[in-house]
């Protein structure tokens, strides 16, 4: 029985996680679950699950769970709760789903310790990618991607030579605004920028989804995943959202994972892998899809995917400053302080102020996150 920790496990990826668990009680078992504020929602998944240890970052909702739930489990508080209860309980996999860089620390802390990284927090890569995939290697940590687009190119690699690759191509929906022209999107609603078409997410990556940013993520991810060169890592919009990713080799084949859009899909691959296990719950029937289309992304419209393209390539803590100042950009226009386009000029600003520098250990990377976050709230706040 494999024991699985959960590091937010009342968002979209964690409750899908619990979803997919519960089918199969006999091989998993839920040792930790990790929680900001929902702690109605987390109070049931301890009953249901029964786990030996929670966090909830969130330090009044801590003290309020223990009142509910007494000694059924024991309790940690706030962020340094998470990289505690990630360093100390026992586990096999870590599911990483928190969401932004708040992800990083607990998921270094179980790569120190060598477990299985079923990965869905994108920024680990984004920010730290040179250091996470050294920390791999020196601790014998695997990654196992949750990503629909990462699971998919993981999937066409699987008995491939890396050698035989011309490049992934990662596709896209194009979000809730593929058919709008750029000068409609200033006016957009925040109500408009969430109703993703296909996926059911949260807030932040459906806003990273709408801007495309959620796509350049996931290539600088996919950069550090498979080892390939930006100009190896194409991303193509394809509205249906059928085919996940696709592998091109050298003599002109194609390799692709098509499935219903249904997290649960690649987050049981990452548990089970590298096995299969018979999950009847989804049924992708071919005879139902009458089109896959394709095409290429408009870069002025989608000008934060660019943005991701163009920071990858320069490296040091840049990714790291375009990482900070989207969750910054992102938060503005869902708290409305500034309309859809002005998410990449404040990128944009911050990528021009901030000194970008040479990793050359962990420390830098939170450093340039502090002072990006810093610069920026005190500037648009």
């Amino acid at each position: 029985m494999k024991k699985i920790l959960i590091l937010g496990s009342t968002g979209s990826i964690g409750t899908s996680a619990l979803e997919v668990i519960s089918e199969f009680r006999d091989e998993f078992k839920v040792v930790g679950l990790t929680v900001n504020k929902n702690i109605d929602l987390i109070e049931k998944q301890i009953n249901e699950f029964g786990p030996e240890a929670v966090c909830v970052k969130d330090e009044l909702k801590a003290k309020d769970l223990k009142k509910r739930i007494g000694s059924k489990c024991k309790i940690f508080e706030g962020a340094n709760g998470l990289i505690e209860l990630s360093s100390t309980i026992d586990y096999d996999i870590l599911l990483s789903s928190l969401v932004g860089f708040a992800g990083l620390a607990p998921t270094l802390e179980a790569i120190k310790r060598g477990k299985r990284i079923a990965l869905a927090n994108k920024e680990t890569l984004v920010a730290a990618g040179e250091l996470v995939i050294e920390m791999c290697k020196k601790y014998g940590s695997q990654i196992i991607p949750v990503d629909s687009e990462h699971s998919a190119v993981f999937q066409c690699l699987s008995g491939e030579n890396k050698q035989h690759v011309k490049k992934l191509i990662l596709t896209a929906s194009g979000g809730p605004f593929l058919n709008k022209n750029i000068n409609e999107l200033s006016s957009v609603t925040i109500d408009a920028a969430l109703n993703h078409p296909n996926w059911k997410m949260g807030n932040k990556i459906t806003i990273d989804s709408a801007t495309m940013m959620n796509k350049g993520l996931e290539v600088i991810e996919a950069h550090w995943l498979f080892n390939l060169e930006k100009g190896k890592i194409e991303v193509l919009i394809h509205p249906q959202s059928i085919i996940h990713s696709m592998v091109e080799f050298v003599d002109g084949s194609i390799k692709a994972q098509l499935s219903k859009p249904d997290m649960r899909i690649p987050i049981l691959y990452a548990l089970t892998y590298p096995e299969r296990y018979t999950f009847n719950q989804i049924n992708t029937d071919l005879k139902k899809i009458h089109e896959l289309t394709f095409f290429e992304p408009d870069f002025n419209k989608f000008e934060c995917l660019k943005l991701a393209y163009d920071v990858m390539d320069e490296g040091g803590t840049k990714p790291c400053i375009m990482n900070a100042a989207n969750e910054v950009a992102v938060h503005n226009f869902l708290s409305g302080k500034m309309n859809f386009l002005q998410i990449p000029v404040l990128i944009k600003d911050a990528l021009n102020k901030i000194e970008a520098k040479k990793i050359t250990d962990l420390e830098t990377i939170f450093e340039c996150d502090i002072k990006t976050r810093e610069y920026l709230q005190k500037k648009y706040n």
